[in-house]
């Protein structure tokens, strides 16, 4: 068995058709057993790794991005209102699986951020992994709240210019919370910031370095396209402005190595302006 070939100081040669050359090295040897017929496969033991798939063209991506954003644009022109959230989430993780879950690699799975502590990832989930990645993009969020969301609160102010004092609503419902990390954030982080920012870093890498992260077209180009989807889903040049948004999820999924925080403040951004916006009397 394993155990033992393995243990063993020597390893005799195996006469006949599986027969080894000699002069070999004991791990030598062993190597050259799981290959050679007629000897015990050491091989046949270890898991079968995917391979890597090849690298996407630029066409392949924009066609992977137009078709995608096709029918999230008729999910959310098309399918009552009530269920259209759900549709479009459901578009990005379906192309996110086809693109990357379904054929590629750990390390594929890895490269793109998606990897969320070993949860998408085919070895067993570690609990100690699980629990230090996610107190690391907790941190990481409430790090970048604590810097992003007092000016922008300010900014806010500025922009809409509200007519009556600011009252505080009440607290988002654990529902409303759920539905903006579940089915918002995270299926346009995976798709966004997990397949296109990725894909498009490999055709164009990053020539300048921002703040402990390389940045480059790839970062801007993928936000352009996340905010392109947000005014084909909503004709309302204002929308056009999640590009900013946009470009500082990026930069933490890319400073982290993962889309964890940037889900996590993705969702915290969309309570926050709505909380905002209910609080000035701007939406109801």
């Amino acid at each position: 068995d394993l155990l033992r070939v393995s243990a063993s100081p020597t390893l005799a040669p195996v006469r006949g058709a599986g027969t080894a050359p000699r002069g070999l090295t004991p791990r030598r040897r062993l190597f050259r057993r799981s290959v050679y017929p007629g000897a015990h496969s050491v091989t046949a033991h270890m898991p079968e790794a995917k391979p890597n798939a090849p690298e996407e063209s630029l066409a392949g991506i924009l066609w992977t991005v137009a078709l995608t954003t096709a029918l999230v644009v008729a999910a959310a022109w098309w399918v009552p209102a009530a269920h259209a959230a759900t549709a479009v989430g459901i578009v990005f993780l379906g192309a996110v699986y086809l693109k990357l879950l379904h054929r590629g690699s750990d390390e594929a799975i890895r490269r793109a951020g998606l990897g969320l502590a070993g949860l998408l990832e085919s070895a067993p989930i570690e609990p100690r992994r699980l629990v230090r990645e996610g107190l690391r993009a907790l941190l990481w969020t409430a790090a970048v709240m604590l810097v992003v969301f007092p000016p922008f609160w300010v900014g806010f102010h500025q922009w809409w210019a509200p007519t009556v004092a600011f009252r505080p609503p009440a607290w988002p419902s654990w529902s409303e919370l759920g539905g903006q990390l579940l089915v918002v954030a995270l299926p346009e982080e995976a798709f966004y910031r997990g397949y296109v920012l990725t894909a498009l870093e490999r055709r164009w890498p990053p020539r300048s370095r921002w703040f402990g992260v390389g940045l480059g077209r790839a970062w801007l180009v993928s936000s352009l396209f996340f905010a392109l989807v947000h005014v084909m889903t909503q004709p309302n040049p204002a929308r056009l402005a999640v590009f900013f948004p946009a470009l500082l999820f990026a930069w933490v999924r890319l400073r982290t190595g993962g889309i964890g925080a940037a889900v996590l403040l993705h969702a915290a951004s969309n309570v926050f302006a709505s909380y905002l916006a209910q609080g000035y009397g701007l939406l109801r």
